[in-house]
This record gives structure tokens, C-alpha cells and sequence, in this order.
């Protein structure tokens, strides 16, 4: 089988540090390609991800533009997307284009009549109205979780043929350290993670914590800082900054409750892999869960609100805790001692390799192909 793989134009792949689509393209494209897949990847030219052809029209990601207004930016997507399109059109050996590209992505496949194409959503389904409401019926769609597609206009989830949970290399390495004292909260920093909420968590109960993440593109302390102290910078009013300066910045004391930034690579699963727990007070309806399925692979409990895909993911009391309050999630932190970290692992072994997650793929694009062909046959015979 020959797929185009569409990651869009935002970052690298993999991504050097944050980046959740381009992270689960550079989980499921290995796994693809050992399956005996031909995969031609849509991304940028700074990909290092091993594929059989990377096609591109940036050098590097646009990722950092998309805090300028719309109309400075809404050309990058149509631009990667129309070389997707240009692809498409000088060749007949695709078989399936497995895109990934938010709305941009659907929107132009839908017109080129061209492969069957599978759009996975990635992010919250209560955005863009309009077009979900009435979604393109030649695209077929797959959801990350059983809870986000719940919450999908009609239109979208008549498209949809199920939801593959995200998966992380992590579930195939053995990887063991030591345990500290501390507590983490690994991914962005927003609002929507309550990574406020964390805080004043382990703040209350005398807990060491790690915050891990980038706030608003900003990957270091000196970096959030220079932003700032700069009243002219672009981001200084960014939501994220504020809720960073307004919301966290008061429990953080440099010694109990740490921001360290984005961390990377081995330093970051170290982190990671020696925290006592893994704290995920979310204040939305998660639609993916990554790093949920991370601290599993690495025999770290989860413990979050009982929110989104956190449910389908963690198994409460086996392998983390579930709570409806912060005050009951409080209680949970103080018990994660209870959590069996070999259950954890087993746990992620069996849900969330990339080996399970390409399987699943392979089953949909599989579906995918074969109705595209009756459509095609009955189209052909009006």
C-alpha cells in the first residue's frame, strides 16, 4: 500500500520538543512502514522522520506565525495544502491519503476527487460549526477517543468510522529509574490543562512539582520573561502568557512548585520516568490524552479529574485515580503508592504501542478503500 501521510506545515516531524499531531505522525509512520506501507509524507523540509518520500513547500515550520492575525497566515495551510494537491493530481499510485491537517486538510481533499482519504481529528470537535455541520460526505474521518466523537455535530460523526486512541514509543522500551519525590505536570501551559490547579495542589499538600511544557511557543523561563518584561512584544497579551503570569506564577517558589520549561528527549523521559505521579487537573474534555498514555508506558500513575478521554485511558484504582473535585483529587495524590508502576506498564504495552495503534489504522484504511470503491461503482452506474 501506497499512503500519503499529510502532517501539515506547523513543525518538523518529529517535533523537537511539543507538538501533538506531528508526534503521533512520527509514532504511526514506523510502525506503517514495518507493516510493509509505502508512506510519502506532507510536512516540512527540516523532517528528519525516515520515509519513503518527504514532499514539503517550507524549509522549516510555520508553527510560530500562527500568533499573527488571520489574514497575515491563513495562506500557509492552502499553500502546504496545494502542494499536497499538486501530488495528488501527477500521480496514480496513492492508494490512501491519511490526512491530518485541521479542516484545510478535508476541505480540499473533498474537491479533488482523487484517493480515498482518512482525516483524523485531533482536537476539540466544538470548533469550526459550520463546516463540521456540514462535512464533506467523500471524506471519511476517524476520532482519538470515544469521548471527543461524542461530542461531534451529526454531519462529522456520520463520517466517522470510530476512534484509534494515540499510542507512544515509550510502550516498547523498558525504561526504569529511579523514583524521586516529585510530582509532574507534563504539556502545555494553559488554562484548558489546570496547570493552576496542580499547582495549588501540591503547594497545599507540601509536595514537590515540576511543571514541563511550553507556554505559548516559549520554551524556556528566560525566553517567557524577555516576553514579559517587553510591553510591545506580540505575545505579551497572549492568553497563555497571561494565564501563566496571572495564574501560576504566584505558587511558583523555585524550590516546591518549578517551571523548567520544554524539556526534551532523554532528560525529559528521566523527568518524567522519576516522578512519583503524574497530575492531569484538566479543565476541558481531553480529546487525545499523549502524555496520559506517556506516563502509563513509563510506570508513572496518572491521577486527573474524571474529564474527556481521561476515562477511556486510566483504569481507576489499577492503573491511576480518576477524581470529580480538586479536592478529591487531592485525596488520590496522597495514594498513588497504590498503583502497581508494572500494572502501568503492562497496561500501555497493551493499548498504546504504535504497533496496536498501526493496526488499527490499517484495519480503517482498509475500510476506507473498500467503501470508496462501492461509492465509486454506484457513482459510475447512474
Amino acid at each position: 500500500m501506497n499512503v500519503l501521510v499529510n502532517a501539515g506545515p506547523w513543525l518538523r516531524v518529529p517535533p523537537p520538543g511539543y507538538g501533538g499531531i506531528e508526534n503521533v505522525v512520527a509514532t504511526l509512520v514506523p510502525a506503517l512502514r514495518e507493516r510493509g506501507v509505502r508512506v510519502v509524507l506532507a510536512s516540512v523540509g527540516s523532517s528528519t522522520l525516515e520515509v519513503d518520500e518527504l514532499i514539503s513547500v517550507f524549509d522549516e515550520g510555520q508553527f510560530a506565525e500562527l500568533q499573527k492575525p488571520y489574514n497575515q497566515v491563513m495562506g500557509l495551510a492552502h499553500a502546504h495544502q496545494a502542494r499536497v494537491a499538486l501530488e495528488i493530481g501527477r500521480r496514480d499510485d496513492l492508494d490512501l491519503v491519511h490526512d491530518h491537517l485541521e479542516v484545510v486538510g478535508p476541505a480540499v481533499l473533498s474537491a479533488l476527487g482523487g484517493p480515498p482519504v482518512l482525516h483524523t481529528l485531533h482536537w476539540d470537535l466544538r470548533k469550526h460549526a459550520a463546516f463540521y455541520g456540514a462535512f464533506p460526505r467523500s471524506i471519511a474521518v476517524n476520532g482519538v477517543s470515544n469521548s471527543q466523537l461524542a461530542r461531534a455535530p451529526d454531519a462529522l460523526r456520520a463520517a466517522s468510522l470510530g476512534a484509534i486512541h494515540l499510542a507512544t514509543p515509550l510502550a516498547d522500551r523498558d525504561m526504569r529509574t529511579e523514583r524521586g519525590e516529585h510530582l509532574v505536570a507534563m504539556g502545555r501551559v494553559c488554562g484548558l490543562k489546570g496547570t493552576h490547579v496542580a499547582a495549588r495542589i501540591c503547594q497545599k499538600l507540601g509536595l514537590p512539582l515540576v511543571l514541563a511544557g511550553p507556554v505559548s511557543g516559549l520554551n524556556t523561563p528566560a525566553e517567557l520573561e524577555a516576553v514579559v518584561q517587553d510591553p510591545d512584544h506580540p505575545l505579551n497579551g497572549h492568553p497563555d502568557v497571561r494565564y501563566h503570569v496571572n495564574a501560576v506564577t504566584p505558587y511558583l517558589d523555585g524550590d516546591l512548585v518549578r517551571w523548567v520549561g520544554s524539556v526534551g528527549g532523554e532528560a525529559r523521559d528521566h523527568l518524567y520516568a522519576s516522578a512519583r505521579a503524574a497530575l492531569f487537573p484538566i479543565q476541558w474534555d481531553e480529546p487525545g490524552g499523549t502524555a496520559v498514555v506517556e506516563a502509563l508506558a513509563l510506570g508513572v500513575p496518572p491521577v486527573g479529574l474524571r474529564r474527556g478521554c481521561l476515562p477511556e485511558i486510566i483504569d481507576h484504582g489499577r492503573t491511576g485515580f480518576l477524581a470529580d473535585t480538586e479536592e478529591e483529587l487531592a485525596e488520590w495524590v496522597l495514594r498513588v503508592a497504590e498503583i502497581d508502576p508494572e500494572e502501568c506498564r503492562r497496561e500501555a504495552r497493551r493499548r498504546f504501542s504504535p504497533a496496536v495503534m498501526a493496526d488499527r489504522y490499517l484495519e480503517l484504511y482498509a475500510e476506507v478503500r473498500r467503501y470508496e470503491g462501492i461509492r465509486r461503482t454506484r457513482a459510475a452506474a447512474r
